[in-house]
């Protein structure tokens, strides 16, 4: 039998290493595995599919998953499923969308777990000039050359429409061609050729193909959306919700969180 290569054995002990992280975060499999329901909204998309095929395998438990964003009118959006009566044991959204719900007496304050940071980014399709955008002064100039622009009808759109535009001193050469895009990813739209610039939380930026990521936007004009989980008051398995809200938030889950253009938090 040939010697197993050193780099093969560190491999095959990295990866024995992570399973023992997820047991011990997890603690042994349940006697009797849970069907959870969670609702999640787009910015830890990425990572939450990532995480969670790892999440089952070493709890035992099934998660069914609804999509939808942290606010706004939407029927998809995660408040308006909750006041519509639908169950969920786990929500994960915008953190201040989720201090909402709980003041509202919709999730459990003492359940609420800090995710991870996302911080807003800009996109152009695939193949044309992509522009540089490191300095206030680069992503004004990007955004008075786009012919059109578009941005998410979630927090980092909010912030974008209210507050970016104001602060570059661009707001009324913005108006009319800069649009806040329902539903779908704000990259699709651009991929498509229906906008030429887009600007959304890097992380949901990121997956969709047919972009070319342009950068974050300047440190001095972010605005960083925290995402948090919490257990909803009516959650009919709100432990095993609790255990699937720490293994997202581990130490141990970092480096995957940040390979979806998150920034993972010290816990």
């Amino acid at each position: 039998m040939k010697a197993i290569s050193m780099r093969r054995l560190r491999g095959a002990l990295n990866v024995l290493g992570a399973g023992i992280a997820v047991t011990a975060l997890l603690g042994a499999a349940p006697a009797r595995a849970e069907d959870l329901r969670v609702m999640n909204s787009g910015g830890f998309t990425a990572a939450y599919k990532l995480l969670l095929p790892k999440f089952e395998a070493a709890s035992g438990d099934h998660v069914d998953t609804a999509w939808g964003p942290s606010m706004g009118k939407a029927p998809e959006a995660i408040p308006n499923r909750l006041a519509r009566g639908e169950s969920a044991d786990v929500v994960i959204m915008v953190g201040y969308a989720l201090d909402d719900l709980i003041k509202a007496g919709k999730v459990r304050a003492d359940s609420r777990v800090d995710l991870a940071d996302s911080r807003i980014g800009v996109v152009v399709k695939a193949g044309e000039p992509v522009p540089d955008v490191s300095t206030p002064d680069k992503l004004r100039a990007a955004l008075l050359a786009a012919k059109s622009v578009a941005y998410s009808d979630s927090a980092s759109g909010v912030y974008v429409e209210r507050e970016l535009f104001a602060r570059l001193g661009i707001a009324e050469q913005m108006r009319g061609k800069a649009v806040m895009v329902q539903k779908t990813p704000v990259a699709e739209k651009v991929a498509a050729g229906d906008y030429a610039l887009g600007l959304q939380q890097v992380s949901e930026l990121l997956p969709v193909k047919g972009v070319a990521f342009a950068g974050k936007i300047p440190e001095s004009l972010q605005s960083v959306t925290r995402f948090a989980g919490g257990v909803p008051v009516t959650a009919s398995h709100p432990e095993a919700g609790k255990k699937l809200l720490t293994y997202m938030a581990a130490p141990a889950v970092a480096g995957d969180v940040a390979s979806t253009g998150l920034d993972p938090l010290a816990h």
